[in-house]
């Protein structure tokens, strides 16, 4: 069973328009209200795709239970936990070729004791948990190392721990050692202090993620696809995409896919970006199922460390670092390199170790 927890879950609305025109009155052609959160989402899909799965929801206000109504409706296993605060909700704006426009609510403080009641319920699921999937943005003022707690929590009980998250809980949670971490390429460049432009980039800055405490780093790259880290291996994937749609939760399908197909090497990859691309062909936050995937259209092997992203480029735009990487101080950022040779940091700032390259994979 995977066990996830989204601290800071949504009443997601996603609003289809032709184009995004600033101070212009937009006529809808289609909306959608989903339930949302990046760890209610990999619990739905794997709902969709009959993999055991239970979520640990805290939920408050008339947001909070209409987000409850609305699991319940789906068949989702939830471990509910009222908490004072509202529920946010997060408005998507998405247009036909695939453009998302994004307004996120940053949602509302969780108390001391609310913290620990969710912390409860945790522990009381997990034990028939394989997997702990802790998930999302933080609330605000909860502590930036919640995950990392999480983390060292089960770390001797034999349960792996995913963490999907950014900024400063993503580089709190490496030195406690997950099993697994899903950034996307401008969550690297923000942990690593590293710009993402080419496919090399992603993977530089995924092995310092491992160099850093993480086991296995499945990194996205929207549209490039993704890259997979793990001990001895290096893989590159990319998956076809008929219709985009929406790609809001699709890199949670990504990640239920690969927790659902071992969560190890090229297999699990495959399923991963079976189950991403196949999200963004739906409308709004909706997760895949068994019919919407398609395994045939993904292409998986060594990664060409050249190829240039052709999605946005991620440049380093917050000041945390893992311990030791190159952290600017006079508004440049570290110089790419390939993995395996060192970067070239402005002055004035000291580079990461460079961590031991792994062999890529072949099929």
């Amino acid at each position: 069973m995977i066990l996830t927890l989204t601290l800071n879950p949504s009443l997601d609305r996603t609003i289809e328009i032709a184009a995004l025109a600033r101070g212009a009155v937009i006529r809808a052609a289609a909306a959608h209200l989903d339930p949302g959160g990046k760890g209610v989402n990999v619990s739905r899909a794997l709902l969709a795709n009959d993999v055991a799965s239970r979520a640990v929801v805290p939920f408050g206000g008339d947001e909070g239970r209409q987000l409850v109504r609305l699991l319940a409706g789906e068949g989702l296993d939830m471990v509910t936990v009222p908490v004072s605060g509202a529920t946010r909700s997060n408005v998507t704006l998405a247009e036909p070729d695939g453009t998302v426009t994004k307004i996120n609510e940053p949602g509302t403080a969780l108390s001391a004791g609310e913290l620990d009641t969710i912390a409860d319920a945790v522990l009381a699921a997990a034990h028939e948990a394989d997997w702990v999937v802790a998930s999302g943005s933080l609330p605000p003022e909860v502590p930036s190392d919640v995950y990392a707690r999480l983390c060292r929590r089960f770390a001797g009980a034999g349960i792996h721990v995913a963490v999907d998250t950014s900024g400063p809980a993503l580089v709190a949670a490496l030195p406690a050692g997950p099993a697994l971490v899903k950034p996307n390429a401008e969550e690297l460049a923000a942990a690593t202090g590293l710009p993402i432009r080419t496919v090399g980039d992603a993977v530089e800055a995924a092995l310092k993620l491992r160099a850093a405490g993480a086991r296995t780093v499945l990194a996205s790259l929207g549209a490039d696809g993704a890259v997979l880290v793990e001990d001895g291996a290096v893989w590159y994937g990319e998956a076809a995409v008929a219709e985009r749609r929406s790609s809001v939760g699709a890199g949670d399908a990504m990640l239920a896919g690969f927790l659902a197909g071992g969560a190890s090497g090229e297999a699990a990859l495959v399923e991963a970006l079976a189950w991403g691309a196949a999200a963004v062909g739906l409308p709004g936050s909706r997760m895949p199922g068994p019919a919407d995937i398609h395994r045939d259209g993904v292409r998986t092997g060594p990664p060409d460390l050249s190829r240039p992203l052709t999605s946005v480029p991620a440049e380093p735009r917050s000041p945390k670092h893992v311990s030791g990487a190159p952290a600017p101080t006079d508004g440049r950022s570290a110089a790419p390199s390939e993995p395996g040779h060192p970067s070239t940091a402005p002055s004035g700032t000291t580079p990461l170790p460079e961590p031991p390259t792994p062999e890529p994979a072949h099929p």
